[in-house]
């Protein structure tokens, strides 16, 4: 199956990543490429871009596209958590830019056998890194009835958290969740008639829950911001797309952080704590799709694009 993917919100995050000719940049979701090419098509023989992705079919597809810059384009499989590693090991301290296009991509979507979507039947997997051992099917029947109801409250905000994680629970006792359509099946018997009715698919939230949990999505994105923040060069941006409000939330407030440190009483006529802003944030408000692009492309209905400067000097 050919990797496709069609990137959200590209011109406006290019745009905002004010790409020099000569600059470095980070693209940490590297995915099909889409945002990536662009990058290219901007940077001179002095650029450099570093393009990082967990599953290998991405690797594969966006190998092939960008090939034709050579030596310019350097793509590492790995998690984008371990950025400053990869860094690291191209002798890298600070970049131009970096951008993280966030979630699950068409592609992962759209292949049936990855377990991501809830509209075949397939194992249950929803691994975005195949090298690691634990999959859907362990957290569906291994999870406590509490601890699915947390991750489906949490992170699907699910109305009918409580009653999916007891019938999971409950269908279990007697035989083990192998496929998307068994879960399916129990999400259904779940909710109640008149609940499913024009709501969407009564899946979509719970198999959303599920691949947060697994892939620790927001532990991720928690854990690098800041980190990419500190290795931007001055003047360099971070730009973040989400498609989640979890996801939103986590950005704006390490955002509003980095460029308001300060945690002296509002009263103190003057800052002691002797924490500096990092930068400023450029986007007091998230941009979000054109009409035109929703139009074309329904999966951008959520995405929101955040962008952070580093401060100059």
């Amino acid at each position: 199956m050919e990797f496709k993917h069609k990137s959200v919100l590209l011109e406006e995050t290019i745009e905002n990543l004010n790409i020099k000719p000569n600059g470095i940049y980070v693209d940490g979701t590297l995915g099909g490429a889409g945002h990536s090419l662009e990058i290219c098509k901007r940077l001179d023989k002095e650029g450099r871009l570093i393009g990082i992705d967990q599953d290998a079919d991405a690797i594969r597809a966006a190998s092939d596209k960008l090939k034709e810059y050579g030596d310019r384009v350097t793509i590492v499989r790995d998690n984008y958590r371990n950025f400053k590693s990869v860094l690291d090991e191209l002798n890298l301290c600070l970049v131009d830019g970096i951008l993280l296009d966030l979630g699950v991509s068409s592609y992962q979507l759209d292949n049936a056998d990855r377990g991501f979507t809830y509209r075949v039947d397939a194992p249950l997997d929803m691994r975005m890194d195949n090298r690691q051992e634990k999959t859907a099917k362990d957290i569906v029947n291994e999870y406590s009835e509490q601890d699915l109801f947390r991750i489906l409250k949490d992170y699907g905000e699910e109305r009918y958290a409580k009653s999916i994680a007891y019938h999971i629970v409950k269908y279990r006792s007697n035989r083990v969740i192998e496929t998307t359509e068994e879960l399916n099946d129990i999400i259904r018997s779940s909710i109640p008639a008149k609940a499913r009715n024009g709501q969407g698919h009564p899946s979509k939230q719970t198999f959303q829950a599920i691949r947060i949990e697994l892939n620790d999505e927001l532990g991720v994105l928690t854990d690098s911001i800041d980190g990419m923040i500190d290795s931007l060069a001055p003047g360099g941006r971070l730009c973040i797309i989400t498609f989640h409000s979890l996801e939103d939330r986590i950005v704006k407030n390490a955002f509003r952080r980095n460029e308001n440190p300060c945690i002296c009483p509002p009263n103190f006529p003057v800052c002691t704590c002797g924490r500096a802003s990092k930068g400023k944030v450029i986007t007091r408000k998230p941009i979000t799709p054109k009409p035109v692009e929703l139009a074309e492309n329904s999966r951008s209905k959520s995405s929101k694009l955040r962008v952070f400067e580093k401060i100059d000097g």
